[in-house]
C-alpha cells in the first residue's frame, strides 16, 4: 500500500476547518493505505511557547486524533520529537538547501512581513516539513493548497539528493484538498477558519460547547437576499455554511437547496446549529474518555517506536550515502 504521512501542530484546539480539511481525511486514507499521522510540536517551536500550555496542547490533538476515529491499529500515532530522525535528517537536509529558494517560500514571507527579524527555525519550517516527510519514505502527503509550496520544495529537495548521491528517498506526492473541502471564518467567509484569528466566533472548534456553536453560527455573515442558493462568489456566507452542512449530514448542496426554498437563513441555521452539535457530540464523548487516560499515553509511546523502525533504515540509506557516521 501506498504510505501517508501528515501531522497537524498542537496548537489551540482544532476547529471544523482542520477536521472536515484534514482529520477527517486521515480517517478515509487509513483505510487502504500505510498511514503515519504525526503532531509535530517541533514545527510548534517555531514561535514562543509557553511549556505547560505546549503539552497540555499536544495531548489534546492526540487525544483528538483518536476521538474523530484515526485507529492506532491501522495508523501509527506519534508527537514528532519523540523521533529524534525528523532532527537529524532535518539538518542534513539544511545542508543541501539554499538560503534564496527558502527566503521565496511565501508563508515565511507573510509571517515576516514588518519584522527586523524573526527566528530562524521559522525560516527553516519547510527543510523540517521535508524531512518529516521523506524520513518514511512517504508516497502520499495529505496537505491544503496553502502547502503546496513546501511539498515542491520536499520534491525539489528529494530530486536533488537523488541525483548527486544516488537513489535515496521515494519522491512524494502532494494530495490536495478541494476547494470546497475549505471552511472559511464565520464571520469573514473571504478568509479561511483560522486559529489564530481575533474574533472567537469566527470558528468553531471541535471541544466547543453548544452555546459557544449556536452563537458563532447565529451570527455567522450572510447577506441581504434571504435566499440559500450555493454560490461562494456571490453569497459566500451561506455557501460556506452550506459545505459545513453537506459535512455533516447525508444531504447534497442540491438537496439543501431543495428543502430550504422559501425559508429564510434563520430557519437554516437552526437546524445547522442542531446537526453541528449532534455531528459533534460523540467526538467530545470519546475525547473525554481518552484524554487523561493511560491509554493515550501508551498509544503515543508504541506509535514513536513503530515510526523510528521506518525511520532509522531510511536515515542510516541517506548517511551512507552521503559518506557521513561509521
Amino acid at each position: 500500500m501506498n504510505r501517508v504521512f501528515s501531522g497537524v501542530q498542537p496548537t489551540g484546539n482544532i476547529h471544523l476547518g482542520n477536521y472536515l480539511g484534514a482529520l477527517k481525511q486521515f480517517v478515509e486514507l487509513q483505510e487502504d493505505h500505510d498511514c503515519i499521522y504525526c503532531i509535530v510540536d517541533l514545527h510548534a517551536i517555531t514561535v514562543a511557547q509557553d511549556p505547560k500550555e505546549l503539552r497540555e496542547s499536544i495531548l489534546d490533538v492526540a487525544a483528538l486524533y483518536l476521538a474523530v476515529g484515526v485507529d492506532p491499529k491501522k495508523s501509527i500515532v506519534f508527537v514528532q520529537s519523540s523521533v529524534s530522525g525528523h532532527s537529524e535528517l532535518g539538518w542534513l537536509l539544511t545542508c543541501s538547501s539554499y538560503t534564496g529558494e527558502l527566503s521565496r517560500m511565501t508563508q515565511f514571507k507573510d509571517k515576516g512581513k514588518g519584522k527586523e527579524s524573526v527566528p530562524t527555525g521559522l525560516f527553516m519550517y519547510p527543510v523540517l516539513m521535508a524531512a518529516d516527510i521523506l524520513l518514511y519514505d512517504t508516497n502520499v502527503v495529505p496537505v491544503g493548497i496553502d502547502q503546496k509550496q513546501h511539498i515542491e520544495l520536499t520534491r525539489d529537495l528529494c530530486n536533488r539528493i537523488n541525483n548527486k548521491y544516488g537513489d535515496t528517498f521515494v519522491l512524494p506526492e502532494g494530495r490536495y484538498l478541494k476547494e470546497g473541502a475549505k471552511i472559511m471564518a464565520l464571520d469573514d467567509p473571504t478568509k479561511k477558519m483560522s486559529k489564530s484569528a481575533e474574533n472567537p466566533l469566527s470558528r468553531i472548534s471541535l471541544l466547543d460547547d453548544e452555546s459557544k456553536i449556536k452563537k458563532a453560527i447565529m451570527k455567522a455573515t450572510t447577506d441581504s437576499e434571504g435566499v440559500i442558493k450555493f454560490d461562494m462568489e456571490k453569497k459566500p456566507g451561506i455557501s460556506n455554511l452550506m459545505n459545513i452542512y453537506v459535512s455533516f449530514s447525508d444531504l447534497s448542496i442540491e438537496d439543501i437547496e431543495k428543502k430550504y426554498e422559501g425559508k429564510g437563513y434563520g430557519d437554516f441555521k437552526k437546524d445547522l446549529v442542531t446537526i453541528v452539535v449532534d455531528g459533534l457530540a460523540p467526538i467530545k464523548k470519546r475525547f473525554e474518555e481518552i484524554r487523561h487516560s493511560d491509554e493515550l499515553i501508551e498509544i503515543l509511546r508504541d506509535g514513536a517506536n513503530r515510526a523510528n523502525e521506518i525511520a532509522v533504515p531510511v536515515l542510516e540509506r541517506f548517511k551512507n550515502n552521503l559518506g557521513v557516521g561509521i
